[in-house]
């Protein structure tokens, strides 16, 4: 516990000097809110953005914008300074989140395409099926991103309500390098796998995402609800309501995220308004770094190395902020790792929910966010990138890399106005590693100088590559499982 008038300024030497330490469908239970069920089935909230970096919140920060919203919720629960993304790129950061496993183990890589053949595998036991088995209220309003064919939409995951577009927001026909690159067709608008239109202007998305959450929470009020807002920005194309347009300094971008802040308002007010405040976890965080090629249309994760797309600490490591008052006290501020992965088995902690008889890789992190532990469940993390290439791994303080190539826009020019840059890829020849209290940017490789952490995380990478493989190596892992599949044409959904 600190004192959180201090805490901005705490992060940011933090950030530069002492970084961080280190399928089984259950039958249906009854619950309500009543007082009596509140502390044993809180509500759920997840509202996770796109793209935001690490930089992006005012207590991380954030320059020429603000996030007053976010702010407060953090005084009033709890800062991550440490939390990682389960992959540095859309679906399978997505997958991870919902499923507590690493998006390998589950055949999911990469971003899906619209109309793609693969999905998430209904076999796998979703955040969504966990809590409805619990008499739990479902919904997500937003991107969903884990297959667009109708068994893959979130009707098919768990989810009783869905309103949000199918896949990434520049998968459209107005996409800058449609024709040359890309040949995508019209963005749908879905609610529960039905078209409501075709969008050609996204202004007003955030704004409706944000009522259809907020008249979520007053109608589901007398019973429990998991709730997941998955917001289309930051991610390009940019697009902002007229309320917040021109209202940052720091341009399109800038507003954006203020827009997106106004939005945990709005929801955190619903709370309050519906007297639930105190009865419900609200989560707040990013599927992976900022996409760093876009210029002016991307954000930031200073200190951190790279964005988007990498292993590097920029391309994984979020903005993290949790508030529960019945259990997480206020003003906390939490700087032992924690991945996506682990919020799964930490909800069905705090919930009774029932985990899935088949291997995940999620912990229960609980007693770290209450404060009853700073000590990590898991010994390391794993962070592997492309097709099952395990690129690097997370242990103590230390953060290893094996040799593979890697995007940079170092030295690069940097896109403008909605238009990206081009990276260049750089080939890591040798195992590099750093020692993140001292070296948050990652500046300076110390492998030669601790021959005894090279060899511990060697050994640790050596018994995940039998589980789960690693392309890098040619190695095919005993413990993945497919993704989900269906035969062409892939019907996308009911018009």
């Amino acid at each position: 516990m600190i004192n959180f008038s201090l805490m901005k300024s705490y992060l940011t030497f933090l950030c530069l000097s002492l970084v961080f330490l280190t399928g089984c469908k259950q039958p249906l239970e009854v619950a309500t809110n009543t007082p009596s069920h509140r502390e044993n089935s809180p509500n759920i909230i997840l509202i996770l953005t796109d793209d935001q970096g690490y930089a992006d919140l005012g207590v991380f920060g954030a320059k020429d914008f603000e996030t007053p919203h976010l702010d407060q919720m953090a005084q009033e629960g709890a800062l991550l300074t440490q939390y990682y993304a389960p992959q540095a790129v859309c679906s399978a950061s997505r997958a991870g989140i919902l499923t507590g496993c690493y998006p390998n183990r589950i055949g999911i890589h990469n971003a899906f395409m619209p109309e793609a053949k693969k999905g998430l595998n209904p076999a796998e036991l979703t955040m969504a099926e966990m809590l409805k088995a619990k008499g739990y209220a479902t919904a997500i309003y937003g991107k969903w991103h884990l297959g667009d064919a109708p068994e893959f939409l979130p009707n098919a995951h768990g989810f009783d309500d869905y309103f949000g577009i199918p896949y990434s927001n520049d998968m459209w026909p107005l996409h800058p390098q449609q024709g040359p690159v890309f040949n995508f067709k019209a963005l749908p608008l879905l609610e529960n796998g039905s078209v409501l239109d075709t969008l050609t202007d996204q202004t007003e998305l955030t704004t409706q995402l944000t009522q259809r959450a907020v008249q979520f929470i007053e109608e589901k009020k007398e019973q429990p609800f998991f709730l997941y807002v998955a917001h289309p920005q930051p991610h390009v194309p940019l697009y902002v309501s007229e309320k917040f347009k021109g209202k940052s300094k720091n341009g399109l971008y800038g507003d954006v995220i203020m827009e997106l802040d106004w939005s945990v308002g709005e929801i955190l007010k619903a709370l309050k308004n519906n007297g639930l405040e105190e009865d419900t976890m609200v989560i707040f965080t990013s599927d992976n770094g900022p996409w760093l090629a876009y210029g002016n249309h991307a954000g930031s994760a200073t200190p951190l190395r790279e964005g988007k797309g990498t292993a590097w600490e920029g391309g994984q490591r979020e903005p993290f902020v949790v508030k529960y008052p019945r259990k997480i006290p206020a003003g906390s501020l939490i700087h032992t790792p924690v991945m996506g992965i682990d919020l799964l088995p930490t909800i069905a902690a705090l919930t009774g929910g029932e985990l899935p008889e088949h291997p995940i890789d999620g912990k229960n992190v609980l007693p770290i966010l209450t404060g009853e532990s700073q000590e990590s469940p898991q010994e390391a993390y794993f962070f592997y990138y492309r097709v099952n290439e395990l690129f690097g791994v997370r242990y103590g303080d230390w953060k290893m890399y094996f040799p593979h190539t890697y995007r940079t826009m170092a030295g690069q020019p940097q896109g403008a106005d909605g238009l990206p840059g081009q990276y260049a890829f750089i080939p890591m020849k040798e195992i590099e590693l750093y020692h993140l209290p001292t070296d948050a940017g990652e500046r300076t490789n110390v492998a030669q100088f601790h021959p005894e952490v090279v060899e511990k995380i060697e050994s640790l990478a050596a018994q995940m590559r039998l589980r789960l493989g690693d392309a890098l190596r040619g190695q095919v892992g005993t413990e993945t499982r497919p993704a989900g599949f269906v035969s062409p044409p892939n019907t996308t959904v009911k018009e």
